[in-house]
């Protein structure tokens, strides 16, 4: 049984102004639920994301649900929390209206506060809860979606998945955190599509779901027949009126026994043996989903169940810990790697210093960072690691560091900075202090892809002459070239090197450190500085604070306003703004209102030197790509964490801080093209309209990646170009480059935690969409852990897939509670030479949940979180296959805004 697939074109979504009623759930005790009656609103399938194909066209998604329940739980926590320099919140000021996280950002942080992080930390959540359908180990797991009459060891899966959240973020380990209660909330949304609990006459979500100590009730059993046949396309009639929860069955693992229900739809091959049909609620389409006219109830109940669960991390975690998960703040996080040798007292001081200005200066405001990192390196050690969320134990952290013994080069700074970054927070900023070269050179290329993948901005301030003719004492003769591993991995996180004097690094690293606020690059025009050649930049209304930096070996320079007023490289108060000169760092901070339009700069210097210009604004922009996928088990955009060489890759792109206008009259500002800049030359690759989706307020938009830009690997930059509310130009860069790798790369674990003294499988997936390629394969692990592969090389011909089996050793010695973090390199052998594409994969490490001996008694509120042990199934062997797949041409991008549906939740 095959079903015909329908198309959609838009969405909407609305805060109704009815008044609440209250609505009781028994689990919650003496707690209730305060809703508002809404209507839910036409968006996308219960398919992964809302880019699904768009099969029916009055549907809610997994992305939907997600977004929606998040934002609701956030705007409680704001109404409970007031915030301490504003007027409290008002429920009133958000009924009849959409509910958007810029809106609520700027209602509780105060005018143009971005929700850029907030934003993105939901992309993480979504994107995690959308794998689950793509992910070999997950897609077809009927432990993972509520299929097949698993109930009890899907609500297993469940719980354990958000214990295992609620573990990684109270050690601070926020990314994987937000991937498990993405996987949670996906299998927790699945069970109201794929069982029976709609068809039962239930209102409310299950009361027990979420608490694996009670029952989930009357239970469907193998002997029991529980549909009929239908088959029709549309199937209302198909159960047979049993009171036993029940489940369809998916494809052909496992078996459909006779007498059970199927899944249903479009990709289920089990519907096609007696009983035909199937009881999904995926979809409004009936060619998805035989029970497509109970879509809407079950979509509600899982936005309420959905909720729930948001709010017991809230519980779990506190407000605190609740919204450093979701990164409901508008500050970023802080985190140092620190030379310790002998030679970096001054370093080492200005480190300190800096830490404390920064602390001190946002403590108790909303720009104060949630999240500090500290990592120190020497030669041969590095680390450990230390991360706190309390500013007072990572200052003490930090003043216990002295500079001891060394004082030779080169030093194992890049594996600290890898270390760095596996625990920092995405797009945060990262201070790296040192006054030497990398011993760990061949670190370069994986670091430089995990700034990407962590979207963090890394910052080199070095206290030694690059050429060599100063610094401290060395085993060999350097090269020149020694700090390139530096610029390489600067240029790619969107940072820089900046080459001071020991007298000069606490003005440096104080200036630097200002740059943490939410700051834009402005693209300059050329984009390569060359001295004596004037640059161009553009200032809009919507920017304030533009600061110029200039780094090099300088003789003079000038800066023109739009009305032809010059100021030159003198220091002190000028007609544009303030100089302010440390060695060959320059800054010149200009005076607000800044006059908009053309600006001018013209550097004389020797060698190359730097130019960049940052400013602060709400209006930014988050991007991701994605493959969208027709093949099951549900059509949908497959993210990608880079684009692929030869694969039909989309462009996602989500404009924040759009209520900014010049006048408060304006129109919204938009964006209407992207351009793709080579990297680091600068010249302009290609340039390609962007479609938006849905309303413009949600500033969501789409385009294909250009068949050249896909051609070959390598990397690009990405600007964005368009207009303001009155008609001027605006233009915006995103402040990471991006690359083309050769490979698609994926490595994915079992779908729970591990357990010390265990060994389990690792999938590893390799494909090849631009032609042959004869590749390396390189691992690696923490320390103490153990990792073997069955696969060590690989040819691929073009659109074709090899796999392969790695086996993780967990030791009895290791912490609970930890992280280990596994990455597989493939490099091109000397016969074809590619660049290196990099997977990382982090698991959690748990000790063994206590197993239930008695149930918990009906009353009990309190929920128990327990680990999974259920197996791991994928094969062991290496198999060879197609690469390509049916690749759709459509692409529907995701919201951050959501139907109001506040929770009046006491404590659990």
């Amino acid at each position: 049984m095959t079903c015909s697939p329908a198309w959609r074109s838009s969405h909407q979504v609305h805060v109704s102004a009815m008044l609440p009623t209250n609505v009781p759930l028994s689990h919650l005790g003496p707690s209730a639920l305060l809703l508002l009656q809404l209507l839910l609103p036409p968006t996308s399938a219960f398919f992964p994301n809302i880019w699904s194909l768009l099969a029916a066209p009055s549907s809610i998604t997994h992305q939907d649900l997600t977004e929606e329940a998040a934002l609701n739980v956030t705007l409680q926590l704001f109404l409970e929390q007031p915030p301490s320099s504003r007027l409290p919140l008002r429920l009133k000021d958000f009924l009849g209206r959409t509910l958007l996280a810029d809106d609520l950002f700027a209602a509780y942080f105060g005018p143009g506060s971005p929700s850029r992080r907030f934003r993105a930390a939901l992309g993480e959540v979504s994107r995690a809860n959308a794998a689950q359908d793509f992910l070999p180990t997950s897609k077809n797991d009927p432990d993972q979606h509520f299929d097949a009459e698993r109930l009890g060891q899907g609500r297993t899966r469940l719980v354990g998945a958000l214990r295992e959240a609620v573990v990684a973020a109270r050690a601070l380990d926020y990314t994987l955190a937000r991937q498990r209660l993405g996987a949670a909330l996906h299998a927790l949304q699945d069970f109201y599509s794929h069982s029976n609990w709609v068809e039962m006459g239930n209102k409310q979500p299950h009361p027990h779901l979420l608490w694996p100590r009670q029952e989930l009730g009357n239970l469907a059993q193998v002997g029991d027949h529980t549909c009929s046949d239908c088959d029709k396309l549309s199937c209302p009639g198909n159960l047979l009126g049993s009171t036993l929860l029940t489940s369809g069955y998916f494809g052909t693992h496992p078996s459909k026994p006779p007498g059970k229900c199927s899944h249903g739809g479009h990709f289920d091959r089990s519907c096609s043996q007696p009983p035909r049909g199937g009881i999904n609620k995926d979809s409004t389409s009936p060619g998805f989903s035989p029970h497509h006219m109970l879509h809407l109830q079950a979509a509600k109940l899982a936005l309420l169940a959905s909720i729930e669960a948001f709010s017991l991390l809230r519980s779990r975690l506190g407000d605190r810990g609740f919204s450093r998960l979701l990164d409901i703040t508008p500050a970023s996080s802080l985190s140092f790697v620190l030379d310790t040798t002998g030679s970096m007292g001054e370093e080492i001081n200005a480190a300190k210093i800096q830490a404390r200005h920064i602390v001190e200066q946002r403590r108790d405001s909303p720009m104060e960072p949630t999240h500090y990192v500290l990592v120190p390196f020497h030669d041969p050690g590095f680390g450990p690691v230390f991360t706190t969320s309390d500013p007072d134990s990572f200052w003490q952290q930090l003043n216990e560091i002295h500079a001891l013994g060394g004082g030779d080069e080169p030093e194992m700074c890049l594996s600290a900075l890898e270390l760095a970054l596996l625990h920092t927070p995405p797009l945060s900023d990262i201070f790296v202090f040192t006054d030497a070269s990398p011993k760990d050179a061949f670190l370069t290329n994986r670091v430089e892809s995990l700034t990407r993948e962590r979207r963090c901005r890394v910052t080199f301030l070095v206290t030694e002459d690059p050429s060599g003719g100063q610094g401290r004492a060395r085993r060999e003769v350097l090269s020149s070239l020694r700090f390139e591993p530096y610029e390489v991995v600067a240029r790619a996180s969107g940072g820089e090197v900046i080459f001071t004097k020991d007298q000069h690094i606490q003005d440096v690293a104080a200036i630097v450190g200002d740059s943490m606020a939410d700051l834009v690059t402005l693209p300059l025009e050329p984009p390569v500085v060359e001295s004596g050649r004037p640059l161009v930049f553009r200032v809009d209304g919507l920017l304030q604070k533009v600061t110029v930096q200039i780094h090099g070996e300088v003789s003079s320079f000038w800066i023109r306003n739009p009305e032809g007023v010059f100021q030159g490289q003198e220091e002190g108060q000028g007609p544009l703004g303030h100089t302010r000169c440390f060695g060959q760092f320059w800054m010149v901070t200009m005076n607000d209102p800044l006059q908009t339009g053309t600006w001018e700069i013209q550097v004389t210097a020797k060698g190359n030197p730097r130019v960049r210009v940052q400013a602060q604004t709400s209006l930014d922009f988050l991007f991701h790509f994605g493959v969208p996928m027709e093949d099951g088990p549900h059509p949908g955009l497959y993210p990608l964490t880079h684009p692929v060489a030869g694969l039909q890759t989309q462009l996602l792109v989500e404009v924040t801080g759009l209520g900014s206008r010049g006048n408060p009259g304006d129109p919204l500002p938009h964006f209407s093209h992207v351009v793709f800049r080579g990297v680091p030359e600068g010249a302009e690759l290609d340039r390609v309209p962007l479609e938006p989706k849905g309303p413009r307020e949600r500033g969501l938009l789409a385009a294909s990646l250009p068949p050249t830009l896909l051609s070959a690997a390598g990397p690009f930059s990405l600007e964005l170009i368009g207009q303001d509310g009155g008609g001027r130009n605006l233009h915006r860069a995103a402040l990471q480059s991006c690359a083309v790798v050769p490979v698609l790369l994926e490595l994915s674990g079992p779908p729970g935690s591990l357990a010390p003294g265990t060994k389990v499988p690792l999938s590893l997936r390799i494909a090849s969409f631009s032609g042959p390629q004869d590749l390396d394969l390189r691992t690696s692990v923490n320390s103490s852990f153990t990792l073997t592969s069955n696969l060590s090389r690989v040819r691929l011909e073009q659109n074709e897939t090899a796999w392969g089996r790695l086996w993780l050793e967990v030791p009895e010695s290791v912490a609970p509670d930890s992280v280990v973090t596994v990455t597989v390199t493939a490099t091109g052998r000397e016969a074809s030479p590619v660049a290196s594409t990099h997977a990382f994969l982090q698991l959690l490490v748990l000790a063994p949940a206590p197993q239930d001996q008695v149930a918990a008694p009906a009353h009990s509120s309190d929920p128990f979180l327990s680990t999974d042990s259920s197996a791991f199934r994928p094969s062991s062997l290496v198999t060879r296959g197609k690469a390509g797949g049916r690749l759709a041409g459509n692409l529907w991008s995701s919201i951050v805004g959501g139907v109001l549906l506040l929770l009046g939740l006491a404590s659990w």
